[in-house]
């Protein structure tokens, strides 16, 4: 029989199983844990209780009913979660055991831990800086929306701008916002819009969704495409709580598709109101201005009575002089008349254009008389003889020639009449033999020979089987 010494440490269960826990509780502290739910059990206290397992362990786990509250998945077996939680050790039974703090499906922890990685990454990278943000123009001179063609985020767009700007042109670049396809297609719809000289405002969006939803916009290509981006880029997807890796990059975010529509549209009321206010300053300047010039008006008038008094005999001797040069210039002119009257009339006695008429009239006399006695009449009557014969002589030529022609068409029709392809007209055929040779008996034929058929259209050749004569 053994007896316990004095220098050996003696531990009841409960000391064991305390101790044990203390060390887990002290050397693992809170961690990750993935595996799939089983035994999933809620009893009426709302604690939750189930086991963590994979392909070759499992462990007891509980989540206190404080904790479950606040889940956004609801556990259940099969189920692949990731735990974050604290490892423990139920010392009544002495069960290794995880506390559950929190609970998310693994499939969106693995996307959550991609979206951070990325999202680190390209910070350092500095394409979150905001000294790189482009100035968004307002109001914009026409803007390349980039969204789903049938989505709700279109409509929200469409109903903000039509309340609040509806004068402002949109261009749709539609393309899908969900699944595989949709980063690639984001990445054209972006480098287009860059392309086109009219547009100086993207705005990409989408409505909310889950996490692998807007996935899309989570993708490196799009974010690069963001940052290289001539064009300032807004982003409006998802809801007010989503936030993607697009948003960081854009040069600048809204929470939602509906909310991006409004920076980028100008309350037309504001703007009314505004121009009001410049009216109204207008106003106020343009009466301050015309106060200032007729007071200045009224001092220079002021001045110019004063000095009229002594501008009074300078401006008297200025009238009288201006009198006598105006009555010396009419006297002048009408001495000028007269004699330019007198002169015309001794030049239109003397002008030749008088003397020529006179030449002119005497000239068509004697051309008169020159012309009766002119051979050329005699010569016009005869060529006029000469037309004639040479019209009836072409007119014998012409009546000859149709009789000739007559003559010649009736020997052509019976020429044809008798011509061997007017024969080959009516079913009949030309038979030749290889030399060319026309067969007009069967004594000239011999069995097994070729000859050749010409029909009235087109011909045959055959084998002679039989000739008889």
């Amino acid at each position: 029989m053994n007896s316990i010494t004095a220098d050996k440490k003696l531990y009841t269960v409960s000391q064991l199983n305390r101790q044990a826990r203390q060390l887990l509780e002290t050397h693992l502290s809170l961690l990750w844990v993935e595996g799939e739910i089983s035994n999933y059990t809620r009893p009426a206290s709302g604690h939750s209780y189930f086991t963590l397992k994979d392909s070759g362990a499992q462990i007891r786990c509980a989540m206190f009913k404080n904790r479950s509250l606040h889940l956004r998945i609801q556990p259940k077996n099969g189920a692949k979660v990731l735990i974050r939680g604290r490892v423990s050790l139920y010392e009544g039974r002495g069960d290794y055991q995880l506390i559950a703090e929190h609970m998310e499906d693994a499939g969106l922890g693995a996307l959550q831990r991609a979206f951070e990685e990325l999202k680190e990454r390209l910070a350092l990278e500095g394409l979150f800086d905001p000294r790189r943000k482009k100035k968004i123009p307002l109001p914009a001179k026409h803007i390349a929306i980039i969204t789903s063609g049938t989505g709700a985020a279109l409509r929200d767009i469409l109903a903000v701008f039509k309340r609040r700007w509806a004068g402002q042109p949109l261009t749709l670049i539609p393309v899908p916002v969900q699944g595989t396809d949709a980063a690639p297609a984001i990445v054209k719809a972006i480098e287009i819009a860059n392309q086109q000289a009219q547009f100086d405002v993207i705005l990409l969006a989408r409505g909310g969704g889950s996490l692998e939803d807007l996935w899309s916009f989570n993708e490196e290509s799009v974010a690069r495409a963001i940052a290289q981006s001539r064009l300032p880029v807004v982003c409006g997807v998802g809801h007010e709580t989503d936030t993607t890796i697009a948003d960081y990059c854009a040069d600048l975010r809204a929470p939602t598709p509906s909310a991006a529509a409004e920076l980028l549209s100008p309350d037309a009321s504001d703007w009314l109101e505004s121009f009001t206010g410049f009216g109204y300053l207008l106003e106020e300047a343009m009466e301050r201005k015309l106060k200032q010039l007729a007071q200045r008006t009224d001092f220079y008038a002021h001045r110019l009575n004063r000095c009229e008094p002594k501008l009074l005999p300078a401006v008297q001797q200025v009238n009288r002089a201006q009198r006598q040069l105006h009555l010396a210039l009419n006297n002048a002119i009408s001495r000028a008349q007269v004699k330019a009257e007198h002169l015309t009339s001794q030049l239109q006695q003397l002008h030749p254009a008088r003397q020529l008429q006179s030449k002119k009239v005497h000239f068509q006399q004697l051309e008169k008389r020159l012309h009766n006695k002119n051979p050329t009449r005699q010569i016009h009557l005869a060529r006029d003889s000469v037309s004639l014969a040479l019209q009836q002589l072409s007119d014998r030529l012409q009546h000859h020639l149709n009789g000739q022609q007559h003559s010649l068409h009736l020997h052509m029709q019976s020429l044809h009449n008798l011509s061997p392809l007017q024969t080959l007209e009516r079913g009949y055929a030309l038979i030749t033999n290889d030399k060319a040779e026309v067969i007009t008996k069967a004594s000239q034929l011999k069995t097994g020979e070729r000859v050749r058929a010409r029909l009235h259209e087109g011909e045959f050749s055959a084998i002679v089987e039989s000739a008889k004569t």
